[in-house]
């Protein structure tokens, strides 16, 4: 069987720096459009929550878009809002049966490539209902997101700072979106060019992405993780690296304190202790633990 993670055991280290950039929400404004247009209809769709959509929508729109689960994989996320669900009395009164999914609960507790083609090798392996319908409902918001998600270009000073980079950082595209929507849409706006590898969730967790690729070639501080969520932060923290964050709603302005602030600090070693403790903090501030529905009670 061959590694799924060879590419980021064979990343080639060309400079004394290395940067991690997350893609969508981060570099891409697709956040908003993927979720709200792909994967909350076929959500819907597929686990026959017509009854309860718009609570359906809210929770997954809280999920994925304004709270600390922000930009985390997508089966994780569709349990995450699916919980949030369960708790609505809204959801009881109407007498909605939930999907509770525990083939796919127990295949996220064991494993950590969650992307399609591990899910479909598995679901070839077991035969398992939950799998069978998870891996038709992730096909399906791929097409969608195929067939609405284009012509989006990376957000102002993100070419400016790809440019900054370049001969300066090594540079790897560490996302949990899957590789071929990446490559499409990194290749579309010709930013491609600046990075040695696009790591997706096939190859695994951001956590791993940043181990394998960067861990042990890099000094600690020269290792930079550039992302829109708290689960870039953490895959930062859980190597030990250092962390920019790209604050939702705020993009533009991160991008051009990116360029001309915090860039310029991470290369004459100036970028951690409390610079990046005031932009962390800035960043977690912005996204809550509890849906406003839950928080009003």
């Amino acid at each position: 069987m061959t590694d799924p993670q060879a590419a980021l055991r064979n990343f080639k280290q060309q400079n004394d720096f290395f940067v991690g950039i997350d893609s969508d929400g981060c570099v891409f404004d697709t956040m908003e459009v993927k979720h709200k247009e792909c994967f909350i209809p076929n959500i819907i769709k597929y686990f026959g929550l017509a009854a309860v959509s718009k609570y359906a929508r809210e929770a997954a729109e809280f999920v994925n878009l304004y709270s600390k689960h922000r930009g985390i994989n997508r089966f994780p996320a569709l349990t995450e809002a699916l919980d949030l669900l369960e708790r609505r009395p809204e959801v009881t009164r109407r007498g909605v049966k939930l999907p509770e999914l525990r083939g796919l609960r127990d295949w996220i507790a064991r494993e950590s490539k969650l992307g399609n083609p591990v899910l479909k090798a598995e679901v070839e392996r077991t035969g398992d209902p939950d799998l069978t319908l998870c891996l038709e409902w992730s096909e399906a918001v791929n097409r969608t997101v195929g067939e609405i998600v284009h012509n989006v270009p990376p957000f102002p000073m993100v070419r400016e700072s790809m440019e900054a980079l370049k001969g300066k950082a090594d540079v790897m595209v560490v996302s949990a979106t899957p590789v071929e929507a990446l490559t499409r849409e990194w290749e579309e706006h010709d930013l491609a060019q600046y990075v040695g590898l696009i790591a997706g969730q096939e190859l695994g967790s951001k956590k791993e992405h940043l181990g394998l690729a960067a861990g042990g070639r890099y000094a600690p501080d020269h290792i930079l993780m550039v992302g829109d969520a708290p689960g870039d932060r953490k895959a930062a923290e859980a190597n030990g690296v250092l962390f920019y964050p790209i604050n939702p709603g705020f993009e533009d302005q991160s991008w051009q304190r990116f360029h001309d602030e915090a860039l310029p600090r991470f290369f004459n070693g100036t970028y951690a202790g409390e610079y990046m403790a005031d932009r962390i903090a800035e960043f977690e501030a912005l996204l809550p633990e509890r849906p406003p529905w839950e928080s009003a009670s």
